[in-house]
């Protein structure tokens, strides 16, 4: 039986509730699949398999299947691939994957999210679908942080020239071009957004660009949703009718853009709680060892008879100071 968006939990692999699933999106991807007649479908960047159960579903009901490509798939995935028989799991990184499998008449990309990667993942699609023949293109994150910006899982496996300036363990805050500490944290980004040849969006618009009749739609939620079809597709009326509301839809912009916001304050301010705590955790200890101590003794019957017994300091005032 199908399962609706609302019966899944798109959080289910998102502890810090960040949205970063593609089935947050469900509820605009599955009307396009329907108008286009999909039944077959890659799903590049599959990872713990929250997306690739709904299309399971999805392409069971319509004698269809799904290609899950994935270099390092979590266990819900890999259990997913072993209990349903139209799930096939790649573990390959993505273009060879895309190299292996039959062209599908939808295909999803949410993979590593560089410009690198992300155009090559588009090119091999093209190449080997054809003039025309273009299956239905889905594409996560081509808004912030992604859109403009460029992140690696493994940076030594991007060509050296097709790698952004770098930086190890960034934070990426919204309105900063640059990174900062304390913004959403990742593995290797980009030193600067927007430059040429930099993130997931532009990857995707340039690749229109290079193909006369694609139609690129952003839907500026849950860190963006791009679809690229052909103008002269047989769906593309459909597509159309489903998609147009919610293209760069002004209201969706500014929800969004309220929301990355408030993601990426909480999570800086939960750093900064945290490293209040542990230097404060530092600091106890500290002086709790130097109460234990046999200068801190000497230290205390010297302030008594400095100050002719008035100290400036006593142990039981360090103590109560220590447990409170």
């Amino acid at each position: 039986m199908e399962r609706t968006p609302a019966e899944i939990d798109p959080y289910a692999n998102d502890p810090g509730h960040w949205g970063a699933s593609l089935a947050t999106l469900a509820e605009v991807i599955f009307p396009c699949l329907e108008a286009v007649g999909a039944r077959t479908v890659v799903e590049v960047g599959a990872y713990a398999g929250d997306l690739t159960a709904l299309l399971a579903d999805w392409t069971a009901l319509r004698g269809g299947r799904v290609w899950a490509i994935d270099p390092a798939p979590q266990a819900g995935l890999v259990g997913l691939a072993e209990q349903r028989a139209e799930v096939e799991l790649v573990r390959e990184m993505s273009h060879a994957g895309l190299r292996e499998i039959p062209m599908p008449d939808a295909v999803v990309i949410d993979g590593d999210h560089n410009y690198y990667t992300v155009a090559g993942e588009l090119r091999i699609i093209a190449e080997r679908s054809g003039d025309g023949a273009l299956p239905l293109l889905l594409l996560h994150d081509v808004g912030w942080p992604h859109g403009r910006r460029d992140t690696y899982h493994a940076p030594e496996l991007i060509p050296e020239e097709h790698r952004q300036p770098l930086v190890e363990g960034p934070g990426l805050y919204p309105g900063v071009s640059g990174v900062r500490p304390g913004g959403l944290p990742f593995h290797w980004a980009a030193a600067q957004e927007g430059t040429p040849r930099n993130g997931v969006l532009t990857a995707a618009e340039d690749f229109v660009a290079e193909h006369e009749g694609l139609r690129l739609v952003v839907v500026p939620a849950f860190f963006g949703l791009g679809v690229i079809f052909h103008r002269d597709a047989p769906a593309a009326a459909g597509l159309a009718e489903i998609l147009d509301p919610w293209d760069r839809n002004p209201l969706l912009e500014r929800l969004e853009a309220n929301r990355v916001l408030h993601l990426a304050s909480s999570h800086f301010q939960m750093t900064e709680a945290a490293r209040h705590i542990a230097r404060n955790a530092r600091k106890e200890a500290l002086m709790r060892e130097m109460l234990r101590s046999r200068a801190f003794t000497l230290a205390e019957r010297l302030s008594w008879l400095n100050q002719r017994g008035d100290p400036a300091f006593t142990r039981d005032e360090v103590r109560r100071l220590v447990d409170d």
